[in-house]
């Protein structure tokens, strides 16, 4: 899968800008602020429909004006596909192939990516939201049904949320039941998937680790083997840990338990990466658990996705560089930097000089 072109209208800092991409390598560079993360982060959220660092969409749209727009002409085995989102201050608009579209989820996966900057180290230094993000973003690219269930169970928790907030104890334990039943049925699938995914990641994770660092550590990640197999045995247990948890929710006023709670253990020579990885050491892991999110995509789809990194060489020794880049063989890789001359060893490539929003030259 390639991204052919990515129009952008009023984006961040983009007046008006159009991007004819390779299907190698394109170099975004230039100083700091330019707009080289901005136009990353857009073809991010076309892939996705949500931005990695903000929450509300109106913050994309460009100083002083109402609207943006993103649009990408995208290429896979499965023929020529056009992506359009349209951002107002309190909506937006999704568009495939010219035809809107109402759910957010049909719109999710059309083109796929792996995104990885210097952020991204958050998946193994901060706190297990973190780690279910990455989960949720990666299996939902491939998984319509994935994101179906996901978005069932975050609507149904926060009803059930609300509730435990009301100070009717009566009506509360009256109700509960209800709720408890739809909201097992779809954490049973989603705590299902991301086992599948994981026993997948694991591995490749574990491969491109000893790859980057010479064998010299060993990453290992772990889920809670503790549910039993098949999604109706989760569910049955999930439904009486939801009854046996109604006193604590109601002191507390949330939903203690379900996948919402949920962790990845990270583990680098057998120790807790999250309390004792090194700087280095936690980008390298976080590197190699998202170069094992590209092989399950290739095995999932049968096609690379579009590898985006921002501004990740900078970070990386010469040694780790040159092994990153030889894991951009056969796929089209969207990376920005400061000076493109620097660290690409040679390697053909498109480049894009951007200057406060706008492409200088291209080469």
């Amino acid at each position: 899968m390639i991204i052919k072109n990515l129009t952008l209208h009023n984006f961040r800092n983009y007046k008006e800008e159009t991007f004819r991409f390779s299907e190698g390598v394109n170099v975004l560079f230039g100083r700091n602020a330019q707009g080289k993360t901005n136009c990353a982060e857009a073809v991010f959220y076309l892939c996705t429909g949500a931005s990695l660092r903000i929450r509300h969409d109106k913050q994309l749209i460009r100083l002083g004006e109402s609207s943006a727009s993103l649009r990408a002409e995208t290429e896979s085995r499965f023929g020529r596909t056009v992506l359009e989102a349209r951002l107002f201050e309190n909506r937006r608009e999704l568009y495939l192939n010219g035809n809107k579209v109402s759910r957010a989820v049909d719109f999710l996966g059309n083109m796929k990516s792996v995104f990885f900057s210097p952020g991204e180290l958050r998946i193994v230094q901060d706190g297990p939201d973190e780690r279910r993000r990455f989960l949720n973003l990666s299996i939902s690219q491939t998984s319509k049904a994935y994101a179906s269930a996901l978005l069932r169970y975050n609507k149904i928790l926060e009803q059930r949320n609300n509730l435990l907030k009301n100070r009717d104890a009566g009506l509360v334990l009256e109700t509960l039941p209800v709720w408890d039943e739809q909201l097992s049925r779809y954490a049973a699938s989603i705590i299902a998937k991301r086992r599948e995914y994981l026993s997948r990641l694991s591995p490749l994770a574990a491969e491109a680790h000893a790859f980057l660092t010479d064998g010299a550590e060993t990453l290992s990640l772990g889920f809670d083997d503790s549910y039993p197999e098949g999604e109706e045995k989760i569910a049955k247990r999930l439904l009486r840990e939801l009854e046996n948890a109604y006193e604590r929710d109601l002191r507390l006023g949330f939903t203690t338990v379900g996948p919402h709670r949920d962790d990845v253990k990270i583990e680098i020579d057998g120790t807790d990466a999250r309390g004792y990885a090194s700087q280095g050491q936690t980008r390298t892991a976080a590197l190699s658990m998202k170069l094992a999110e590209l092989e399950i995509f290739k095995e999932l789809t049968g096609e690379p996705p579009i590898l985006i990194l921002d501004d990740v060489m900078s970070e990386l020794d010469l040694a780790r560089r040159r092994k990153l880049l030889e894991r951009t063989e056969g796929v089209q890789c969207i990376l920005t930097c400061t000076h493109a001359e620097r660290l690409l060893f040679g390697k053909t490539l498109k480049k894009f000089k951007l200057r406060e929003g706008k492409i200088i030259y291209e080469s």
